[in-house]
Formats: structure tokens, C-alpha cells, sequence
């Protein structure tokens, strides 16, 4: 019986990726053409979601309340050679409207992953990522169009992420099943070593 907790143990935690993790970032730009950027790491396939708070506002991540106001947001994603992935403006239904403009301009992005490591900017409209590489850079066609410079951005179901030029921004993990599996497993073990020492028999006096 032991060996076979052991076995389950040993498999749960082969089998158990790091914790998935959300992250909220918040700052603000000096120029329309600025330009920020993030790294995070993916440790198992996922799927990850990209979106911003600040144009629509609404509560983050990590549950900070984000005013409305900012400017119209992009977000790009590359892979680690800087190959681009996606790139979206606007999030539609995905995301709220403005109460003062009406416009659903916030962006929503969320693609399957493999494990590996991953760049993705954020920046003013039109801003766009010129050609389909990182270094290829932007169109540095940004403007606020009379809204603030405020942005906030959520990076959602990864294993670690990191602000371009340092801090971080983790705001919490959920454990994934295989966690769970490890941690019914070992309850198990405790439970069977409690009654293994319930059921032998005390020595008697003589």
C-alpha cells in the first residue's frame, strides 16, 4: 500500500507544470510612439489571454479598480526568436464600452501556447508592429487622441512575467489538476500511515 502512494506521488508531481499565475501591469507613456514591452514564460500548453483595462476601465487581475480615460490601446505578441504571433486593436464584445465614446476599445487576445518564452507590447493606435518580427520595429504612427496616457494591462494564465526594464507582477495562482492530484496523494499517504498506527496492537504488560 505504501509503494503505491509512493507511485502516485512520484507521478503527480512529474506530471505537475508551474502554477499558473495572473498578472496585472500599470504605468503610462510620455509619447504617443512609446512603446512597452513584457517577456513572461509558459510552462506547459496553455492557452493565455492578453487584454487591457484603461480605455473602458473596469477591475483588474488583481483587483485594482482602473479608470476609463486612456488612450486607445494595441497589443502585439512574438514568440522567443521575435517571430510575430497576433496583434489586436480593439476587443469587441470581449471588452466594455466607454461611457463617454461609446467604443469597445480595449483589446482582448488569447491564443493556445506551447511551453516556451514570449514577448508582448503594448502601445497607442495606430502604433502598429511594422513586419513580422520584433526587430523590424513600429509604425510610430501613435496618437492619444485627446484621452490620457495611462495603460493597464492583464497577462493571464502564464507561469512567470516580467516588466521590460524590471518589476514584476504576479497576483496570484490557482493550482492546476495535477497539483490537486499531488496533494489528495498525499493525504492519502497520511491517512494510511494513521491507520496502520490505529491498528497495531499495543503490547501487553506482563
Amino acid at each position: 500500500m505504501k509503494f503505491r502512494y509512493a507511485l502516485l506521488l512520484l507521478a503527480a508531481t512529474a506530471a505537475t507544470p508551474a502554477l499558473a499565475a495572473d498578472f496585472s501591469f500599470t504605468g503610462a507613456f510620455t509619447n504617443p510612439n512609446d512603446v512597452q514591452t513584457f517577456t513572461f514564460a509558459v510552462g506547459s500548453p496553455s492557452t493565455v489571454t492578453l487584454r487591457t483595462w484603461s480605455y473602458a476601465g473596469g477591475t483588474n487581475a488583481a483587483g485594482a479598480a482602473i479608470p476609463e480615460g486612456g488612450f486607445d490601446p494595441i497589443l502585439a505578441l512574438f514568440d522567443s526568436t521575435g517571430a510575430k504571433i497576433g496583434e489586436n486593436d480593439d476587443g469587441g464584445s470581449n471588452v466594455a464600452a466607454d461611457s463617454v465614446t461609446g467604443a469597445h476599445y480595449d483589446t482582448f487576445f488569447s491564443s493556445a501556447l506551447g511551453v516556451g518564452d514570449y514577448t508582448v507590447s503594448i502601445q497607442a493606435y495606430s502604433n502598429f508592429a511594422v513586419g513580422p518580427n520584433l526587430s523590424d520595429g513600429f509604425q510610430d504612427s501613435g496618437n492619444f487622441n485627446g484621452r490620457n496616457t495611462d495603460w493597464a494591462f492583464d497577462l493571464l494564465n502564464v507561469g512567470e512575467a516580467t516588466q521590460t526594464g524590471g518589476g514584476t507582477g504576479a497576483v496570484g495562482a490557482a493550482p492546476e489538476p495535477a497539483t490537486w492530484a499531488m496533494m489528495i496523494g498525499g493525504f492519502g499517504v497520511a491517512g494510511g500511515t494513521l491507520r496502520r498506527r490505529r491498528a497495531t496492537p499495543a503490547l501487553a504488560k506482563v
